[in-house]
């Protein structure tokens, strides 16, 4: 679980890795988002624009990452513990995926 203060600006994010026709495929080019919902929610309908870190060179995985807090361009989190969910749009998939836990205290 990754905790942060309230009064922080960073970015958050998780590892992706994807595979097309069971190779590695890298996903940077396509739309990342992030969602915040409670520890029991069960559907994000608040999406806030990601970014992707710069991959190294022969990455097999790569950081999709959003910038929270005050002032930053992704969402102001009130205190609290929340599900944190990545979405990224490629064609045809669309998948949304659980990637952790956040408290903001």
């Amino acid at each position: 679980m990754l905790s942060i203060d309230r009064d922080s600006r960073e970015f958050v994010g998780a590892e992706v890795s994807a595979l097309v026709n069971g190779r590695a495929y890298n996903p940077t080019a396509d739309v990342v988002e992030f969602a915040f919902t409670g520890p029991d929610d069960t559907r994000p309908t608040d999406w806030h624009a990601g970014v992707w870190d710069t991959p190294p060179a022969g990455a097999s995985s790569y950081r999709a990452q959003v910038l929270i807090g005050p002032g930053g361009s992704g969402p102001e989190l009130d205190p609290g513990t929340y599900r944190m969910w990545l979405r990224v749009t490629d064609s045809p998939e669309r998948p949304v995926i659980p990637v952790g836990a956040l408290t903001i205290t």
